[in-house]
């Protein structure tokens, strides 16, 4: 039970700031954006959790680029495409895949996810009783 409150809570913060960021970005959102930034926040935080302090940070940003790009392009499918409720379209962005994902929102997915994964890691460390982080540049 304190697995699932623990993801439940992290991913109540991580959908709240991720709707803000797109909020600030775009100038509006959709509550779709609140379910996906917080399941990309916990995902970021598993992958930490998965291979401890030993990876380095570099490799999981580039994981958590991939992954968040995973999950918008699962998303998108499902929002954009099956439901056709429209909330993005990068179609007319270079080097999209069906309008859901392109190599510019991956670059910055791997930029932004810094800020996540030590805000996952300060987080669990100051409000959920973890580890101190440490962190392994390369």
């Amino acid at each position: 039970m304190r697995k699932i409150l623990k993801a439940l809570f992290l991913w109540i913060i991580g959908g709240t700031i991720y709707y803000a960021v797109e909020l600030l970005w775009r100038g509006y959102s959709h509550w779709t954006m609140f379910i996906l930034g917080g399941l990309c926040f916990v995902v970021i935080g598993a992958i930490n959790e998965l291979y401890r302090w030993d990876m380095a940070l570099i490799s999981q940003m580039f994981i958590s680029a991939l992954v968040i790009t995973l999950l918008e392009l699962i998303t998108g499918l499902i929002v954009n495409k099956w439901l056709q409720w429209g909330v993005w379209d990068y179609s007319q962005v270079p080097y999209n895949f069906m309008g859901q994902i392109c190599l510019l929102y991956t670059n910055l997915w791997f930029l932004i996810s810094l800020a996540g994964i030590i805000m996952d890691d300060f987080i669990r460390y100051r409000f959920l009783g973890e580890e101190k982080p440490h962190y392994k540049l390369l």
